[in-house]
């Protein structure tokens, strides 16, 4: 069983924000990834569509969520999921770092509204 240690974790920076990588091909998993989001106040992320059903929970703080036409006020504790093809945006409207915890197939990309194209290097 692989075991990734908290400073074995590799982290990204795009948008603002903070992913803390986890499970990746790199550290073994064959099949999903999952990583730590850390979005600071005040942050919003650009839209982006994305091709692999991704599963978001909010474990600290409040976060204003986007997917495809519907925003909801996420809070500790709630869970979202985006389905392949929706477009997702995320905004943190509080003055306090949100943390959420996030699982999705290897393989996500994400393309902007100007259709360029992100392979998170955290996801894949």
């Amino acid at each position: 069983m692989p075991v990734v240690r908290s400073a074995e974790a590799t982290t990204h920076e795009i948008h603002g924000a903070r992913f803390v990588s986890y499970a990746t091909p790199r550290t073994g998993s064959m099949e999903l990834c999952a990583w730590r989001g850390e979005i600071p106040a005040g942050t919003r992320a650009p839209a982006h569509t994305v091709n692999r059903e991704e599963i978001l929970h909010l474990l600290v703080g409040e976060l204003l969520v986007t997917v495809d036409d519907r925003t909801d006020r996420v809070r500790a504790g709630d869970t979202v999921i985006v389905n392949p093809g929706a477009t997702l945006a995320v905004e943190n409207p509080t003055d306090h770092t949100a943390l959420t915890w996030v699982t999705t197939s290897v393989g996500l990309e994400a393309e902007l509204a100007d259709g360029s194209r992100i392979v998170p290097p955290w996801a894949n």
